[in-house]
């Protein structure tokens, strides 16, 4: 992580203020001393609250977790997309647009309605749509961009946001604020720090000086991104090393089965001397079997008594008639 040197900031004019009658009586422990009518920072403070929020920062974007930079002003908007870019964070350098962040689903609905006009001019569908209609969907497209185009990879809130000058990003400010965003910013003589989290000392009128706090805090963010990628490769190395011993435990697992297969072979024996018994079952029922035909060899008698029945009706027929 790069850290700023005294005399880095002394030469980009990090310590000058603004002039004493604009000054904020909160600002006063972070003042030096007063010289021909402006007021002078305390660099040694704003090194030390510099490495602190430099070190926030990077734990933040360790954890992957989104930051978003907002600076709208003339001097900063160049420099912040310039470097805020390179390390692939949401970033807001036009106008802020209200409810950027408390109406965040709305924000979201801008985004995918620009995306949605991108995929028109992919799949097709962009030339079947008249001249006027073209004309009034780029325009559309244009816009958005212009305000949204730099937060569309920023699918949910952010966890921490940094602001360039306060005062001229109050609704940026309130809006954190209001939903507990941990808030960092460059604060000068006339702004009130303890609205912000982590206040940073500085002069936020100069380019050079935004310039100077800007590499700081991108270089502790870009080693945070580099720590999280190292962190996920080692993982990925460790994780064959601890699947070679499961596979170690599974070979020896296995052995003990196949020796529990070779001791149930003998069991075979046993089921052939329990064959006999089956034989001697078999010769008991052979033997049962004639009870049965014998059985079917009594069935005559009982027709024999069918076939006397009729010659006793007979003989009932002859005695009525004798009588």
């Amino acid at each position: 992580m790069s850290k700023a040197n005294f005399e880095t900031l002394l030469e980009a004019g990090v310590h000058f203020g603004h002039l004493k009658r604009k000054w904020n009586p909160a600002m006063a422990p972070y003042i030096f001393e007063e010289k021909k009518g402006i007021h002078i920072i305390d660099l040694n403070k704003t090194i030390a609250h510099l490495d602190q929020a430099s070190a926030a920062l990077k734990q933040i974007a360790q954890s992957g977790k989104k930051i978003l930079f907002v600076a709208t002003k003339k001097q900063a908007k160049d420099l912040l997309a310039e470097r805020v870019k390179e390390i692939n964070m949401p970033y807001v350098t036009e106008r802020w647009t209200g409810g950027m962040l408390t109406n965040f689903q709305t924000t979201r609905k801008s985004i995918r309605k620009m995306t949605a006009i991108d995929k028109m001019q992919t799949d097709g569908t962009w030339e079947t749509l008249n001249k006027r209609e073209r004309l009034f969907k780029t325009r559309q497209r244009e816009k958005l961009d212009k305000n949204f185009g730099s937060i569309a990879d920023m699918t949910r809130q952010p966890a921490a946001i940094f602001i360039v000058d306060i005062l001229k990003e109050h609704i940026a400010l309130k809006e954190a604020r209001r939903l507990s965003i941990p808030v960092f910013a460059m604060v000068d003589t006339n702004s009130n720090p303890s609205m912000v989290d982590f206040p940073i000392p500085a002069n936020d009128d100069a380019s050079k000086s935004i310039q100077v706090i800007l590499d700081v805090i991108c270089g502790a963010v870009k080693d945070g991104l580099a720590e999280r990628k190292a962190n996920k490769e080692a993982a990925k190395k460790d994780t064959p090393k601890k699947d070679a011993p499961k596979e170690e435990v599974k070979a020896k697992s296995a052995a003990p089965v196949k020796e529990e297969v070779k001791a149930e072979a003998p069991k075979k024996e046993t089921t052939e001397k329990v064959a006999p018994k089956a034989e001697k079952v078999e010769t008991e029922t052979k033997e049962e079997t004639p009870v049965v035909e014998a059985a079917k060899e009594e069935t005559p008698i009982v027709e024999t008594v069918k076939e006397e029945a009729p010659a006793k009706v007979e003989a009932t027929d002859e005695a009525k008639e004798a009588k």
